[in-house]
């Protein structure tokens, strides 16, 4: 019989300590130090407080910690003198069938690991989907961490030991994940159409792209969405309407009450018939195109979490006093086309219509690869646009806007928590430059003679680096460098470069700006080089409403997590909605140290369900700040 948090909660100190035996291998001072500071809200709020008592711990004892694992197929299995936990794990991940090679890679790695870091190598083998990771998969893995850094690689070997201890306790415990199992594996299925074979690239009305859209919908229609479809600039929308929405019959209209055309190009149909009131609703979403060779879950954890809880409320019969609108976004990399933000831009009436004309790499337009999508026929301008301008949403309809959104940073996964409430997503401006300095002989030319564009460049370099750290929330970048015409045996004369700064608030990022700006032209001066610097890119700090703010802060709270506030250092389809609608976002934890924009990229089931039960506690708090007519 599963255990329950009630047991737990009111067995005697001996008692309880049985019942969470095994969560750690050999350590049970792990779960006799959490288990002091019962009762527990939530399960949620036991496994922080376990990973709590091992990041607090010494050093010494979280080594213990480590070398109390066994190898993966090592001399412990081969013997088999693994725990029952440790058994299970390594069975399912078909480590006790390795073949000869297999085996012997895994022992050579093992040595290699353990001779380099002076511990074992650990990885929660059954994986981010609680199923098992394959062979080769683990191998991958071993390979890759085996280059890191002895202070981050113990840290890693800690955070999956939190993994594999939140698995062995979501057993004791009886604990599905059903809906956050099912948004990991709609992320899946979305992965297999790329424009790349071997990588995940999904940019602007392409092929792959329009065969997302069509995925989408057909998922949002499997939900119970009342309307689906593509409008003019390719995202895809659903809608669930509010409880008055329903005139009697089952008919539902198509969604251009609210100024969508949609296209019947991917996806179903929407259906005719319902007239819809102008009542208020409740956006989000977020987008699904991606970076080239990039992550699974940027943007897309946004779309198929508000999915999931629509998905619940359908199966359950039940509609709220407002209506939800779940936006796939089309477009927000920039990949294919230099204009960004096109999808959400639409809803906030910021298409412009020279977009229209850019073109990419092959030479083709926007206008005909949305002819191409079948969006638009070939039609003039005015023509075209005039779709594209009625997308722009009415904040008179609209209570807000949320999104949630992998981290894509390392903050959460170092605090090991797995939801984390966005504060303002920063300003940011962007710089391209050039330091011009003097081509000469690298031979024949003194050290304190020369005039070297890359040394100027590489010094404002270190400048940024130590300007933005004495902010504690800014950030500088200089992302690009170039050489051109660079010779090994010459001195550099010129050095081009970007330069990218980002901060909480515009007035932090214009201090920031100002600084640096000041520091390139004095180092410039000084190494008797010149610079010819342009802005690119400038970018407002989009605040979260205080309101929209708390709601996802009381979210957090009701699961028994701390609430952790973070600004985003990364731009949003949030930003955009901004302009028109109060709005707020929820970050969730990503796995390999936050990495994002890489294929790396990675969460778990268990931080996307409480990221579906945080959206749920959203949606019913303010159902019952907006009670029923």
């Amino acid at each position: 019989m599963a255990l329950t948090l009630e047991q737990l909660n009111s067995a005697s100190p001996v008692e309880a300590l049985q019942l969470l035996d095994g969560l750690y291998e050999h350590s049970p001072w792990i779960a006799q130090a959490a288990l002091a500071r019962r009762p527990f809200q939530s399960i949620h709020q036991l496994k922080f407080i376990l990973a709590q008592v091992v990041s607090d711990a010494p050093r010494e004892a979280q080594l213990s910690l480590i070398r109390a694992h066994p190898e993966l197929a090592g001399k412990a299995m081969v013997g088999q003198s693994l725990t029952a936990e440790s058994s299970n794990e390594q069975s399912q991940a078909g480590l006790t069938h390795c073949s000869a090679e297999e085996f012997a890679r895994l022992q050579q790695l093992n040595a290699d690991y353990n001779a380099k870091f002076g511990w074992p190598f650990i990885l929660a083998v059954r994986g981010p989907r609680g199923t098992g990771l394959s062979r080769a998969g683990i191998i991958a893995t071993f390979e890759r961490r085996l280059q890191g850094h002895p202070d981050f690689e113990l840290q890693e070997c800690l955070r999956n030991i939190h993994r594999i201890a939140e698995i062995r306790l979501n057993d004791k415990f009886g604990c599905t994940t059903d809906p956050g199992d099912l948004v990991w594996d709609w992320q899946e299925q979305l992965s297999q159409y790329s424009e790349a074979p071997g990588q995940l690239t999904v940019t602007y009305l392409t092929e792959a792209h329009r065969a997302c859209a069509s995925f989408i919908a057909t998922q949002m229609q499997t939900c119970g969405f009342d309307n689906v479809g593509i409008d003019a600039v390719g995202n895809v929308v659903g809608r669930y309407d509010k409880i008055t929405s329903l005139r009697g019959g089952t008919t539902r209209q198509s969604m251009n009450s609210e100024g969508m055309d949609c296209h019947a190009t991917a996806g179903p149909e929407p259906v005719e018939g319902l007239e819809m009131t102008t009542a208020q609703t409740l956006l989000t979403g977020s987008h699904y195109d991606t970076v080239r060779n990039g992550g699974k879950y940027d943007g897309r954890l946004g779309i198929f979490v508000p999915m999931a809880c629509v998905r619940e409320l359908h199966r359950n019969q039940r509609r709220l006093p407002f209506a939800i609108e779940v936006v796939a976004f089309a477009e927000e990399e920039g990949q294919r086309f230099k204009a960004t933000f096109l999808g959400s831009g639409a809803l906030t009436g910021d298409f412009k219509p020279e977009w229209l004309d850019q073109v990419d790499a092959d030479g083709v337009s926007i206008r005909t690869a949305m002819q191409q999508a079948g969006l638009c026929g070939d039609q003039d301008t005015a023509a075209l646009l005039a779709p594209i301008t009625r997308l722009k949403r009415d904040p008179a309809h609209y209570l807000g806007f949320v999104e949630v959104h992998i981290e894509q940073g390392p903050v959460l996964n170092a605090l090991n928590l797995p939801l984390g409430v966005v504060t303002s997503i920063n300003a940011s401006v962007r710089y391209s430059g050039e330091v011009i300095g003097t081509a000469c002989h690298a031979g024949t030319t003194p050290m304190n003679q020369r005039s070297d564009a890359a040394c100027a460049v590489a010094e404002f370099m270190l400048a940024c680096e130590r300007r933005a750290a004495q902010d504690g929330d800014s950030v500088a970048t200089v992302g690009q460098l170039n050489v051109p015409n660079g010779s090994i045996n010459v001195v550099p004369g010129h050095c081009q470069f970007s330069l990218d700064l980002r901060a909480p608030n515009d007035a932090q990022r214009d201090a920031l700006q100002a600084d640096l700006l000041t520091a390139l032209n004095a180092i410039c001066e000084r190494r008797k080089v010149h610079c010819q610097i342009t802005e690119s890119m400038r970018t407002s700090a989009a605040p979260s409403a205080p309101e929209w703010q708390h709601r996802w802060e009381a979210a957090v709270a009701s699961l028994g997590l701390p609430v952790h506030r973070m600004p985003s250092g990364a731009g949003h389809d949030a930003m955009k909605l901004h302009d028109i609608l109060p709005q707020a976002m929820l970050f969730v934890r990503g796995q390999n140290a936050g990495i994002s924009h890489n294929p790396l990229e990675s969460s778990t089931s268990d931080d996307m369900q409480l990221a579906v039960e945080a959206f749920n506690h959203l949606l019913m708090q303010l159902a019952i700040d907006m009670p029923n007519p």
